[in-house]
């Protein structure tokens, strides 16, 4: 190993993040129903796999829909992963969607998933079969699984409470939520994913055991690095049919460059390390009543940095994206070369 390699790889043992190359494992949680941003972001998943950057898996979802879990598994057979996990909430709201009856109108999208798994059991049983601080939660929904994770007791999968499980499995989780600068003129920003369940949200801010760390992608940073059309329009043209393509075009038409929210999570979580985003000091997110996120920096008591080091661990567990102009046009090409990927042949 080179000495400029060596120290790359110390420092980022320092932050707390994997060493360049080593694939991690990945658990999508994702409330895949109203917005199209979580089928680009499961397709990047796919695209990710395929290049030996991460592993994906399993999927989780976040809201009820009776198509959602047959959805994701159609995605998965496009995508050469006919037998990924599947889990659903038993906790979630409805969510109607403008997509997902792609896959009862059409025949040219296979899937044969009888029944998803309970998405907390599914939680549980991928991260005690796996090794330790190994396996990255990409949460880009609603809070209700990690919530009822938190609560879990031990069972069949494993001895160790919710708590525990995710103190010696998790590596990190990647979280599409919040607002961490002003939004169109609005300091008070009340985002989606969280407004819409406040108090799964508030257990997650609150309850997530300090030593696994948090990086929060706000609502500023999928608007700065919209999907472009003609990406749409123009890359998924290797079949005749496109899952994703159609998708996005049933929910936001032709004419639209719908922001990234989903797919930022995926980007960092997987590559933390090429400098796509910045990150803020370290710090606590706190979700208020109203679903207003507010972050408390451990740098502010002090001052200085040095102040970080000096706070303990439930102050600076926390941390959220920033991203320059420059930034954004690196990510936003990234973005498309991952989710227009075709598919591996197998």
């Amino acid at each position: 190993m080179t000495h400029a390699r060596l120290l790359a790889c110390l420092l980022l043992t320092v932050l707390g993040l994997s060493a360049p190359g080593a694939p991690r494992g990945i658990i999508f949680d994702t409330d895949i129903t109203g917005d199209v941003d979580d089928v680009l972001a499961l397709a990047m998943l796919h695209s990710l796999t395929d290049r030996g950057a991460c592993e994906l898996k399993a999927v989780t979802i976040s809201k009820k829909n009776v198509l959602a879990a047959p959805f994701v598994d159609a995605v998965n057979t496009f995508y050469g992963r006919p037998n990924l996990p599947i889990g659903v909430s038993v906790n979630a709201p409805h969510r109607d969607s403008k997509y997902l009856h792609l896959i009862k109108d059409r025949n040219a999208y296979p899937h044969d998933l009888k029944q998803a798994e309970n998405a907390v059991s599914l939680l549980r049983r991928v991260l005690a079969a796996s090794e330790e601080r190994s396996v990255a939660i990409v949460q880009v929904g609603l809070a209700v699984n990690i919530a009822d994770l938190i609560d879990s007791k031990p069972d069949q999968y494993s001895p160790l409470s919710g708590i525990e499980l995710i103190r010696k499995k998790v590596h990190h989780l990647s979280v599409m939520a919040g607002a961490f600068e002003t939004i169109r003129g609005n300091n008070h920003y009340l985002e989606a994913n969280v407004r819409n369940h406040v108090p799964s949200m508030q257990k997650l801010a609150s309850e997530w055991p300090a030593e696994v760390s948090i990086i929060w992608s706000g609502f500023e940073i999928g608007i700065a690095a919209a999907y472009p059309r003609e990406s749409i329009a123009k890359d998924f043209e290797y079949v005749p049919q496109h899952i994703v393509k159609e998708a996005y075009l049933l929910h936001s038409g032709p004419n639209h460059d719908r922001p990234t929210w989903d797919l930022t999570s995926v980007l960092y979580s997987v590559y933390p390390d090429r400098g796509y985003f910045d990150l803020s000091f370290p710090g606590r997110v706190t979700v208020a009543d109203d679903g207003y996120t507010r972050f408390d920096s451990a740098a502010t008591w002090r001052g200085d940095a040095k102040a970080v080091e000096r706070a303990p661990a439930h102050r600076k567990r926390d941390r959220f994206l920033k991203m320059s102009p420059s930034q954004a046009t690196r990510v936003k090409e990234a973005l498309v070369h991952l989710v227009a990927q075709p598919p591996r042949k197998k």
